[in-house]
């Protein structure tokens, strides 16, 4: 199981900024309700190593968690960008085979109904909680950062209620949403863009007064500084968090989402203040970038889970098998699920290498 959490690119950003904040309460979501679909069966264990790549195909932003009771819990974000999808299994192999269940669509009108991007699943306070990103559907690029909620145990069953919108600062563009308790403090790093800002999305970090409602100051991380994170658009994205050796790790992605999009990296000491942008360090460059050798091409939007025996880490992020596109890679449906074994250097930080090459054939 996770040691770092309660448990255990994303789509092309055609960001159409408006440049000025929009009016504070602008997209307020009535809360609702969907019901769970039925628990799917699961797949039989497979075996554990080597990871079988692509992992889950035509599943981008991946989110991959082990629960305490052993399973892996995935979510991703699905090509026609209308609904949320679960699946679950005893191995990371076995996500691949795993029957998936819808467990929430988007709304035909209004609030959350278009470009539902990004879920992650969440256990917090006893009950599953999944952070997204959507758009009315009136108005699809208007994207912010919802989440649902269900205090059943068992995330395929129960009620799935609609909390809301997560407020921010501003009525901006929002999106990649991920929590983490450190030191007893619960925090929210996200995506955004800041009104009067050179840029598409920086990094941001609160604190949480619960799951939906951030409290105290809002404190940008990181913004798009170096070339490799202004390619095509000025982007920080897709943040998430690893706890190890004494230091606080949050990984992001960043560029357009084509071959150029990669990973960055931010680290902070396990002790520091990190609502203090000082704390963190900056990567100058690039930690995980696309590979010719083994023909992956623009890996990110990663989490981090655990392998099968609680404590070997392990990346996964989703990549395309092809570095020429044909359109907008808004509109590519080929970003695939894929996980490989993280390494450690031996000054203690994560040694990323680079993305694996494929090992499971298309329609295997």
């Amino acid at each position: 199981m996770s040691r770092d959490h309660d448990l255990p690119e994303a789509p092309s950003r055609r960001l159409m900024l408006k440049g000025a904040a929009l009016a504070a309460g602008a997209l307020t979501a009535a809360p609702g309700l969907a019901q769970a679909a039925p628990t799917p069966r699961e797949p039989r264990p497979e075996a554990t190593a080597p990871y079988g790549n692509p992992l889950v195909r035509q599943r981008a932003d991946p989110h991959i968690t082990r629960h305490t009771d052993g399973l892996y819990y995935f979510t991703a974000t699905v090509p026609e960008y209308d609904r949320i999808v679960l699946r679950r299994a005893r191995t990371l192999n076995g996500l691949g085979a795993a029957d998936e269940s819808v467990i929430w669509r988007a709304h035909p009108t209004g609030p959350m109904g278009a470009h539902i991007w990004a879920p992650e699943l969440h256990r917090v306070g006893g009950k599953w909680y999944i952070y997204f990103a959507s758009a009315p559907a009136e108005d699809v690029w208007a994207i912010r950062i919802w989440v649902l909620e269900n205090a059943h145990a068992d995330p395929f069953r129960g009620t799935w209620v609609e909390r809301g919108q997560i407020k921010t600062a501003w009525e901006t563009f929002s999106l990649d949403a991920t929590t983490f308790k450190h030191r007893g403090t619960r925090y929210l790093v996200w995506a955004q863009h800041e009104p009067g800002m050179d840029n598409n999305t920086a990094l941001w970090i609160s604190k949480m007064a619960d799951p939906w409602t951030l409290t105290g100051p809002q404190v940008r991380l990181s913004t798009p500084e170096y070339d490799w994170e202004c390619v095509g658009y000025k982007v920080n994205e897709g943040p998430y968090v690893l706890r190890r050796n004494g230091r606080v790790f949050l990984t992001y992605s960043a560029s357009a989402t084509d071959w150029h999009y990669c990973m960055g990296l931010l680290t902070a000491d396990a002790h520091s203040d990190l609502l203090d942008a000082r704390s963190w360090a900056k990567s100058p460059v690039p930690v995980f970038t696309s590979d010719d050798t083994t023909k992956q091409y623009g890996p990110g939007h990663n989490c981090f889970t655990v392998a099968e025996d609680g404590r070997t880490d392990v990346l996964v992020y989703h990549a395309r098998q092809y570095k020429e596109i044909t359109g907008d890679p808004l509109h590519d449906p080929n970003r695939h699920t894929r996980a490989q074994k993280l390494g450690w250097k031996p000054d203690g930080t994560p040694d990323f290498g680079v993305p694996v090459a494929d090992t499971v054939e298309e329609g295997a």
